[in-house]
């Protein structure tokens, strides 16, 4: 942060952090710290207007009823991917994520799983048994649609 000017070096450029974002219309920085203070975290959320910003809360309810009001599906492309792989047979969250190429578990879970499950494009094949070692996931008749639409 220093080098990039935001800061001066001395822990003492927070108001100045926090006027540069203020200028760029970006959301306020989250600080964090334990009560022993161990340790000292700043997360800077992205600008709303990025596209990162779109693609990452695509998912999340507030871009999901923007998105139908606009009378069109949003689909990132973790999802479209998962989409893809889960086409021709359900499979267990493990055997997809080997399919895309992916290294951890809540990786898959955040960005891929939980958004296609949470449109009710992608369904476990044993809902009263998510945890169950043999659970697999398929596609649903809507992610089939939402799939063609975006092939």
């Amino acid at each position: 942060m220093k080098e990039l000017e935001l800061t001066e070096g001395r822990s003492t450029g927070i108001r100045k952090i926090k006027r540069a974002i203020a200028q760029n219309g970006s959301p306020d920085p989250v600080f964090e710290t334990d009560d022993d203070r161990s340790y000292f975290l700043v997360r800077f959320p992205v600008h709303p207007k990025s596209v990162r910003q779109r693609e990452a809360i695509g998912y999340r309810k507030e871009f999901i009823e923007h998105v139908q009001a606009h009378d069109e599906a949003y689909v990132t492309g973790e999802v479209t991917a998962l989409l893809r792989v889960l086409l021709n047979a359900p499979l267990s969250r493990s055997t997809a994520q080997r399919a895309l190429n992916l290294k951890g578990q809540a990786n898959v879970r955040e960005r891929y799983l939980d958004p296609a499950m949470a449109e009710g494009w992608v369904e476990m094949t044993q809902p009263d048994s998510p945890m169950s070692p043999t659970q697999k996931y398929r596609l649903t008749d809507t992610g089939r649609k939402i799939l063609e639409k975006n092939l």
